[in-house]
Order: C-alpha cells, then sequence, then structure tokens
C-alpha cells in the first residue's frame, strides 16, 4: 500500500507565464516560484503550476506528494513491476524529487517526494 499525504497540485498549460501567475494571485493565490517557461502558486498546502507551451519537463498532470523519500522510492519500483509507464526518477532544483507517469487513460501523474517543513 502506497502510503500518499494528499493529492499536492494540478498543472495546466498556459499561453503566457506572466499574465496567467498575475490571474492567479489576483484569485487569491501565492507565488512561490516563476521561471521563464513555468511557474508554480499555492493557495495553502495546494499548489497549481503554470507550464509554458514550450515546457518539455512534463505535460499536464496532478501530482501527489509523499514526505518520506523512501516512500515514494519504493512506489516507484512497485508502479514499474506493475508495469505502469513511468519516467526515471529525477532531482529539483528546490530540494523535491519525483517521476512522472500515465494512467490506463493516458493521464499524467506525478509522484513527489516533498521535505516536510
Amino acid at each position: 500500500m502506497m502510503n500518499l499525504k494528499r493529492l499536492g497540485h494540478v498543472a495546466i498549460c498556459v499561453n503566457d507565464i506572466d499574465s496567467s501567475a498575475v490571474f492567479y494571485q489576483n484569485l487569491g493565490m501565492n507565488l512561490v516560484w516563476k521561471d521563464a517557461d513555468w511557474a508554480y502558486l499555492k493557495a495553502g498546502e495546494d499548489g497549481l503550476a503554470l507550464l509554458s507551451p514550450g515546457y518539455d519537463q512534463a505535460g499536464p498532470h496532478f501530482g501527489f506528494v509523499f514526505s518520506d523519500r523512501s516512500e515514494m522510492e519504493s512506489a516507484y519500483q512497485a508502479l514499474k513491476a506493475q508495469g505502469v509507464p513511468v519516467s526515471d526518477l529525477h532531482e529539483h532544483r528546490d530540494g523535491t524529487a519525483s517521476f512522472y507517469g500515465r494512467d490506463p487513460d493516458g493521464n499524467g501523474f506525478e509522484y513527489l517526494y516533498e521535505p516536510s517543513t
């Protein structure tokens, strides 16, 4: 049994990172990170990733959060063993780590290790 902490974020594609970030800030979200090709906003513990059309790391997806890295890595191995299509594990510049996968209908998901703060 995989021990998910929570559904942590949703990632959507937008045409203009700057104007979309402002739009969601005006809805009450806080800007956490903004780069040329993606931005990340939060409302409490819930996040929204804005991906530019040229962002090639991942497409639209939803992210499940793990607070224990070994649990995320065990889930990775279990999904691979079940034949679920998953990417390689990769490290993020903010200290998190994750991998991406696809459900049977082709929807993208991410399993994300997020250290407790």
